[in-house]
């Protein structure tokens, strides 16, 4: 089920926006204008994604520097060994839709 988050104008470009949610949530609008949901927390150490360092399709942990692809969620540069979890994103009416995995968190 989609649900509404933020006007995407709420997340400027090569930004963040956390979605503070049970787990929360982190939507990154890229530089090149997609949108993409993950789970905020590294799979790693307990660390805020959305305080990462985003480039392309991939976030950088600033805890450990952990490297997520965000089209698919799995890990691209250790030390985290496993992926994060993500979610469906659609952009209705300038709005961000998210509609969360039915995965549970942490067993993706």
């Amino acid at each position: 089920m989609l649900r509404p988050v933020c006007p995407l104008g709420a997340i400027p470009r090569g930004e963040a926006y956390r979605w503070a949610i049970d787990p929360p949530v982190a939507i990154f609008h890229t530089d090149d204008g997609e949108v993409f949901a993950v789970d905020d927390t590294c799979t790693h150490q307990d660390a805020s994604l959305a305080d990462g360092w985003l480039e392309g399709c991939e976030i950088e942990c600033p805890l450990h520097s952990s490297r997520f692809d965000l089209r698919t969620g799995q890990v691209d540069e250790p030390p985290a060994k496993r992926p994060i979890r993500t979610h469906r994103v659609e952009v209705i009416d300038g709005v961000v839709h998210v509609a969360l995995s039915d995965l549970e968190a942490g067993r993706v």
